[in-house]
């Protein structure tokens, strides 16, 4: 203890310049949004390679578990393929522009939490191929979260399991439409709020994307209902959804890239501008 109080005592004018300075960087960050941002971007490739170096270690291990879910899936897109009316004919592309809408990427989740109230996942895929803010993210049983920060070789997403999460998604047999997010409470469930109460609802029902906006596609699998109530203060119902995905368990996961969101969103600013 005395040699520590020494050594305090000894460098105590370094220490409190090492002190000042950390000070005023934090400062400087937290005023200037260029700056914040570069920083962000440098922790995102930090973290994502310490992320992947650790990950490697972690797969090893499952390899047999990550070699099930890769043969059951293409299980299912050979089931998709033989079911075809015509499996040898060419791909549909969009009539009008001559290409598809929608391209999938692909990534590794190299790290993932889910026992926080404001959950990310960083997959090892980043601006250097193609990865955008706001792009979907999926796997092959369903919804994972939506892109928030991008560095050159990995991106940070924000998982449905965070409390600020918020996607459009309705009831598959009825088209009732409401908002998907999450309570903070179990990491199983999730809730589709403003469902009006003209709904028919049933437990067991699936839930799946709306198509209402230009993150994900219509229809793509988020789970079942589990119990749903009245919401006293709005008259909708609240429902609890049970994921089909196990949040606690991601390996491989797609993005996808709506070519036309650019384009969209541009028409939708315009037409806001000549009404305001």
């Amino acid at each position: 203890m005395q040699q520590i109080l020494a050594f305090v005592i000894k460098n105590s004018h370094k220490l409190l310049f090492l002190l000042l300075l950390g000070i005023s960087i934090s400062l400087t960050i937290q005023a200037h949004s260029y700056h914040r941002s570069r920083v962000i971007s440098s922790a995102n490739a930090f973290t994502g390679g310490i992320y992947s170096q650790m990950n490697e270690i972690d797969e090893y291990f499952g390899l047999r578990s990550q070699n099930e879910a890769l043969a059951k899936e293409n299980a299912r897109l050979k089931a998709l393929l033989f079911n075809r009316v015509d499996s040898t004919g060419k791909p549909v592309f969009d009539s009008i522009r001559g290409v598809r809408k929608t391209e999938v990427l692909v990534a590794k989740v190299v790290h993932n939490t889910y026992n926080t109230q404001h959950n990310y996942i960083t997959i090892d895929a980043g601006n250097r191929k193609g990865i955008r803010t706001d792009m979907g993210v999926i796997n092959d049983l369903g919804i994972v979260g939506i892109v928030e920060t991008t560095s050159t070789n990995y991106a940070t997403v924000q998982s449905v399991l965070n409390i600020k999460s918020q996607i459009n998604a309705k009831i598959k047999k009825s088209n009732h439409f409401g908002t998907l997010t999450w309570n903070g409470k179990n990491a199983g469930i999730v809730q589709l709020i403003e469902v009006p109460r003209l709904a028919s609802i049933r437990k067991g029902d699936t839930i799946v994307t709306g198509g209402q906006s230009l993150i994900f596609p219509e229809n793509i699998g988020i789970g079942t209902i589990d119990k749903y109530y009245t919401d006293d203060e709005t008259n909708y119902y609240t429902i609890d959804v049970r994921l089909f995905n196990d949040m606690t368990n991601l390996g491989y996961v797609y993005i996808i890239k709506n070519k036309d969101r650019a384009e969209v969103q541009r028409l939708e600013a315009e037409t806001k501008a000549k009404n305001e």
